[in-house]
Order: C-alpha cells, then structure tokens, then sequence
C-alpha cells in the first residue's frame, strides 16, 4: 500500500527528523517550507540518496492560497495523503505580555493555529472515507509549553499551543467515524536551533534544572513518537496527547 505523508515546517529541527525517519519507514514525504529553500534540498537530497521519494513545496501555511497550492501538489506527485504532521510553528524572542504587540500575536496565531486548521482541513477532505478516502492520521505538534504558560517569556506561543491541544481534542471526536486518528505530541526542550534564533543560544544550561531527567530532548526522540503515533501500533489511539518532555 502506497502511503504519502505531510510534514508542515520539515525541512529543519523536530520536521526534519519526521521527514527522515517517515522515509525510512517507507512514506513518500512532501515537507513544506516558509523560506529555507537550501535546507528543504539538502533534505530532498538525503532521502533520495537513501532510496526514499520525497518533494519539498514552498509554502507559508498562514496563508489558504499557499495551503491548497501544497495539498494540489501532493495530489498531482502522489495522488493521496495517508498522514499529516502539522509541524510548522514560530515563536519569538521572549518578551513579558506588557510588551507585546498584536503584530506578533498575530503573526503566532496565524502559524501555529490557523495554519494547523487549514491543512487538517484539506488533509480531511483528502482522507476521509466519507469522501471516498482511505482513512488517514493527523499528529499536531504541540508544546509543553502550553501546559506550563511560559510566564516572563512566551505566553503567547504557550497559548498558541493550547489552542492545539484543543483543537486535537475535539477535531478527533469529530473525524473518528471518518476513519481518521488526530493525537498530538507535546514537546519539552529540545535540542533544535530554534532557541538560538530566539536569541538564547544557551537556554539549555538555564533550563536544565527545571527537567526531571537531567537533559534536553533530541528532534528524533520526537519523531519516533510522532512515527508511532501515525502507526498501526497507535491504531486505537485518538485524541491522545503525548508528552516527549523528560518529566516536565
């Protein structure tokens, strides 16, 4: 059976470790990218020299326009979707509340919300079997974050995800008798660059203290749950959330 798989964000981090490991389970991977063109071809590289199949279509998920411009062209490359992970997420610099302005709510919520309800909305639409689909399975990836509110620094991104988590909730209720699985992964610290492009390249040391088992995550520790979670092994799981967090 020919299965195709979505990673939103894939070319880098937490997406990235998806894609590969997707690959190596024998997806057909298409990974979405805002910008980072030279990333999402060294990925394409890496999985095609191993003997996978995968694409990389530019695409800015805020965007509708863009999001039915990447599901047309799963369906023109692989003709079906078996699983999304709706990876794609930005945080920025911490910053209180008292300092925040609506542009960078905005720009949060646009990312990380809204574009996770637009490519559920078009994977749905590809895979349930009340549209003649073949079933399918959604991951969000979520944060611990939004279950520790990231006071002082990001309550904004922490609400975002909240908002994830939510959405998993609810949308698995609602596709269940659609032949469709949504659960999610929370996140703790992982070891990615996005923290460095937060402008704390060393928030590991910081908040070490903070995590029961001594240590950050890797993006690939991540992607094996996310793997399992899109799996058969996970077959009766749905609107379960799953904390890769190390105790936090």
């Amino acid at each position: 059976m020919n299965r195709t798989m979505l990673v939103t964000g894939g070319s880098r981090g937490i997406g990235a470790a998806t894609a590969i490991l997707a690959a190596e389970k024998g997806y057909a991977v298409c990974m979405s990218y805002r910008q980072n063109r030279a990333a999402a071809d060294r990925m394409i590289e890496q999985i095609t020299a191993a003997g996978g199949e995968a694409i990389a279509v530019q695409a800015d998920v805020s965007l509708e326009s863009d999001v039915l411009r990447l599901f047309e062209a799963i369906d023109r490359t692989f003709g079906t979707l078996s699983a999304l992970v709706n990876n794609a997420g930005i945080a920025a610099p911490a910053r209180r509340v008292e300092a925040i302005d609506p542009e960078r709510i905005q720009s949060i919520f646009a990312t990380n919300v809204i574009g996770s309800f637009l490519c559920a909305r078009e994977a749905i639409r590809r895979m349930s079997i009340d549209r003649g689909g073949a079933g399918g399975a959604i991951v969000n990836v979520s944060s611990v974050a939004a279950t520790l509110g990231s006071p002082n620094e990001y309550v904004d991104y922490a609400a975002s995800k909240g908002a994830i988590d939510t959405m998993t909730i609810g949308l698995a209720k609602e596709v269940a008798a659609a032949g469709i699985r949504v659960n999610a992964v929370r996140p703790g610290f992982i070891d990615t660059e996005i923290h460095a492009a937060m402008g704390e390249p060393n928030r590991l040391a910081r908040i070490l203290p903070t995590i029961p088992m001594q240590r950050g995550g890797t993006a690939l520790e991540v992607a094996q749950t996310i793997l399992w979670l899109l799996s058969e092994e996970a077959s009766y799981c749905t609107g379960a959330i799953v904390d890769v967090a190390g105790g936090r």
